[in-house]
């Protein structure tokens, strides 16, 4: 079932994600190439108020070229660890420092093409500090119940992978850290 690499060649280095062309031998020892985007990993939060309502943020995203409503999020830094990096996205994104923060579960979002891992966490006992967004992110938190959440997902409001992943295992795993 698995290919053996015989060749790579690396077609782009970017600022976060790499391409590279995999030559590999099938298992039926036929050869193909594998288009290959190298991600450094992510993070994703579900952030739960005291009162059990959901922090999100609308934000526009080049790639699909529209505003999405989505879980505060960010992509790891060298050599950093999820955790933290969950703990710092939250703020820079939405104002919160997190009390508490658990992970639910790491995922990967397209493993056809992309070695992106996202690490989910939920994180609770917020408060409020200053926000601090990177200079090329302009972002609107809202803040929302569940149900409205919810309803949002049934109607297609919400598209973004990591944000329906994040609901179903923060609902799943009973709503609570």
């Amino acid at each position: 079932m698995e290919e053996k690499r015989i060749d790579t060649r690396t077609i782009y280095n970017g600022r976060i994600v790499n391409l590279r062309v995999d030559t590999v031998m099938l298992p039926n020892g036929r050869n193909t190439q594998r288009e290959i985007v190298e991600h450094p990993g992510a993070v994703a939060i579900v952030p739960v108020l005291s009162n059990g309502n959901i922090v999100l943020v609308k934000q526009y995203r080049a790639a699909v070229g529209k505003v999405l409503l989505e879980l505060p999020a960010g992509t790891l830094e060298k050599g950093e660890d999820p955790h933290e990096c969950a703990l710092r996205e939250l703020e820079e994104e939405t104002g919160l420092s997190a009390g508490k923060m658990k992970q639910l579960v790491t995922f990967y979002p397209s493993p056809g093409f992309c070695s992106e891992t996202i690490h989910v966490f939920v994180a609770s006992e917020l408060t409020k500090t200053q926000s601090s967004p990177d200079p090329d992110e302009f972002l609107r938190v809202v803040k929302l119940e569940i149900s409205e959440i919810l309803d949002r997902i049934n109607t297609g409001e919400i598209e973004d992978g990591k944000t329906l992943v994040g609901i179903l295992c923060y609902l799943q795993r009973g709503g609570g850290i």
